[in-house]
């Protein structure tokens, strides 16, 4: 069996791999009608008007045609979600500093894993449990979850073939239950499935309590049967987790072979990419250090 790939640095290529351009293909992507369906977004929005987004340029609108399958209006549909969230949310990224997030990583809440499943997907791995909230607000998951799924969205691989979730909610207590209200649901939802140019292709449930049962009632509304077909239980049986997503792309905690990785790795290797620097500053986060 091949070792996997560890690397905590993002791959921002635009050339695809073959193995990726086949899947690219599949959903849409033809070298002959791409500069085209491009165009059409583009002069769709200047257009219809509903949204400005602060960028228009090829590379920028391809990340929303390919979470749509080329499909452009769905692509625009999603791009002004992208920018009502983003309006309606100014609290989560403008003046945001992701380099002062080290606490996520620190209390074991987010991890990205520096390598990708045996699909090619990006994996995050959500350890609800450990979340204290009268230490640490839901929004400062939010404003991590919004700087991952940004930076997530550069990579062109990502792009194609998305990424999973794992929520590990061992642990989660009625003490957590209040801070889930059907905002923070929606908001969940939005962020995870309906108004960002990434795929979340699945989320997987494990080590659930009875207490799911309560915190689950409240995103179940906003859930369409499509969302639904794309949530895992598993319990503690790691077996189920592994059809789903191979042993050898898992932490030990779950039946796999890799070691954790803090979410701070990946947020110390952003102030070393000028692209993902500019890119972040764009949207109005904070990369430079606090003034002393």
């Amino acid at each position: 069996m091949p070792a996997i790939e560890i690397s905590h640095e993002l791959e921002l290529n635009p050339e695809l791999p073959d193995d990726i351009m086949k899947i690219a293909a599949k959903q849409g992507e033809d070298p002959g009608t791409k500069c085209e369906l491009i165009q059409q977004l583009r002069d769709m929005i200047y257009e219809k008007g509903e949204c400005t987004p602060h960028r228009t340029d090829d590379e920028y609108l391809i990340k929303f045609l390919r979470a749509r399958f080329w499909r452009v209006g769905l692509a625009y549909k999603l791009l002004c979600r992208y920018c009502e969230f983003r309006e309606a949310n100014r609290e989560l990224h403008e003046k945001v500093r992701p380099l002062d997030m080290t606490i996520l990583g620190e209390e074991d809440i987010i991890q990205v894993t520096p390598y990708r499943d045996q699909l090619g997907r990006r994996i995050s791995i959500y350890t609800i449990g450990n979340w204290k909230p009268n230490k640490l607000s839901i929004d400062e998951i939010f404003k991590a979850t919004l700087i991952m799924l940004e930076i997530g969205s550069l990579e062109p691989t990502t792009q194609v073939v998305g990424g999973v979730g794992v929520f590990d909610l061992r642990g989660l207590s009625f003490n957590h239950v209040p801070r889930l209200t059907p905002s923070v649901a929606q908001k969940m939802i939005s962020l995870m499935v309906t108004s960002m140019p990434t795929r979340t292709t699945a989320l997987h449930i494990v080590n659930q309590n009875w207490v799911f049962n309560a915190a689950f009632q409240i995103f179940k509304p906003f859930l369409s049967s499509r969302m639904r077909e794309k949530i895992f239980v598993h319990g503690s049986d790691m077996s189920s987790l592994h059809k789903h997503i191979h042993p050898e792309h898992l932490p030990i905690r779950y039946g796999g072979c890799n070691p954790d990785y803090p979410y701070s790795l990946w947020i110390e290797n952003l102030a070393k990419n000028e692209k993902v620097i500019k890119e972040l500053e764009q949207l109005g986060y904070v990369l430079d250090s606090k003034e002393t």
